[in-house]
C-alpha cells in the first residue's frame, strides 16, 4: 500500500523539496527552462517544472514546482494569468485609446506566432480585463489579465493596428498566474540563500521561501476524502461517493456546467491526493465522483 504523505505544516525539509512550490521572480535574461533547471539543480531534486513559459526578456512570477509537484503542472491551464506590458505605439497615442482597448476586453481570435512551440492555428483566448494605466506621447502601460495561453506580444500588435497607429510590446512582466501572484515573489537570490542556511542547520528561510505544493491547488474546487478511499486513489482507484468526507458548497453547481471542472482532493488533514475530473455528485451514496487524472501521493 502507498505511503500518504504527512500533513504539509509537519513535513521534513527533504520532504518539502521534493514536493514543494515556489513563487519565483524570474529575473530578465534566462528562459523559463533554463530558471526551472537551475532550481532543480539548486534545490537537489531529480525535477522541476515551470507553470506557463516567458519569454528570456520577459520578468515576473513564474512558480516552479519541484520533484513530485511537477504533477501539478496542469493546474496552471485552468487559471488566469495577468501582465504588465508597455505599449510601444508607432505614433501619438489616439485620445480614444481607453476606448479602444476595451473592445478587446471577452473573447478574442489569435493565431500563435510562427516561433511559437505550437500549431498555428487559429483559436479563441479570453481577455477578462485590459485596462490603460497611464499614456506617455507614444506609450502606454497596459494592465491585462486574461486566459491561459495568450499571447501578449499578438495583442499588442493588434491593439495597435485598431488604435490606427501600429504597435509592438515594449517590456512585461507576469504579475500573476492563479493562485499566485507578486506580493510574495522570491528572487533567486533569496532562494540561493535560504537553501544554504538549511543546510547550517536554520531551516526557517526555507520555509518561508518554498511552499508546501498544496498552495498551488488553493484555487481549485476542493473535495476531503477518507483515509481508506486516499489510499485506494494512491493505488489508481477513482474518487468514488462512499470515500467523501466533505465537498466545497459550489461543487453542485460547477458540476452541472458543460465541460467536466478539474478538482483536487485531500485528506483530512489536507495533503493532496490527486486531480481529476467532477463526474459525479459528491452527495451521492454511491457512483464515481472524480475521474482521475494525476496521482499526487
Amino acid at each position: 500500500m502507498t505511503e500518504l504523505r504527512a500533513p504539509p505544516a509537519d513535513r521534513t525539509v527533504e520532504e518539502l523539496l521534493s514536493f514543494g512550490v515556489v513563487n519565483l521572480d524570474k529575473p530578465a535574461g534566462p528562459s523559463a527552462h533554463q530558471v526551472s533547471a537551475w532550481a532543480r539543480d539548486a534545490a537537489g531534486v531529480d525535477r522541476a517544472a515551470h507553470a506557463g513559459t516567458l519569454d528570456p526578456k520577459v520578468t515576473g512570477c513564474l512558480p516552479i514546482l519541484l520533484g513530485d509537484a511537477t504533477r501539478l503542472a496542469p493546474v496552471f491551464l485552468e487559471g488566469a494569468k495577468e501582465y504588465v506590458a508597455v505599449l510601444e505605439l508607432h505614433g501619438p497615442a489616439p485620445g480614444d485609446l481607453e476606448a479602444v482597448a476595451a473592445e478587446f476586453e471577452g473573447e478574442i481570435y489569435q493565431k500563435p506566432p510562427r516561433k511559437s512551440a505550437v500549431a498555428r492555428r487559429l483559436r479563441t483566448r479570453e481577455i477578462y480585463d485590459l485596462d490603460v494605466l497611464e499614456v506617455e506621447e507614444r506609450r502606454a502601460l497596459l494592465r491585462i489579465r486574461c486566459e491561459s495561453g495568450t499571447y501578449i506580444r499578438k495583442l499588442c500588435h493588434d491593439l495597435g493596428l485598431a488604435a490606427g497607429t501600429g504597435a509592438h510590446m515594449g517590456d512585461l512582466r507576469r504579475t500573476a498566474t492563479d493562485p499566485f501572484d507578486d506580493r510574495d515573489l522570491v528572487s533567486t537570490a533569496d532562494l540561493t540563500d535560504a537553501l544554504a542556511f538549511a543546510e547550517e542547520g536554520d531551516e526557517e528561510p526555507l520555509r518561508a521561501v518554498v511552499a508546501p505544493a498544496e498552495r498551488a491547488l488553493s484555487h481549485l474546487p476542493r473535495l476531503t476524502v477518507a483515509v481508506s478511499a486516499a489510499e485506494q486513489i494512491a493505488e489508481g482507484a477513482p474518487v468514488y461517493a462512499p470515500g467523501v468526507v466533505d465537498a466545497d458548497s459550489d461543487l453542485d453547481a460547477v458540476g452541472q456546467s458543460d465541460e467536466a471542472p478539474l478538482v483536487a482532493c485531500f485528506t483530512p488533514d489536507d495533503a493532496a491526493v490527486c486531480l481529476g475530473r467532477l463526474v459525479g455528485d459528491p452527495d451521492a451514496e454511491r457512483g464515481e465522483v472524480v475521474a482521475l487524472e494525476r496521482v499526487l501521493v
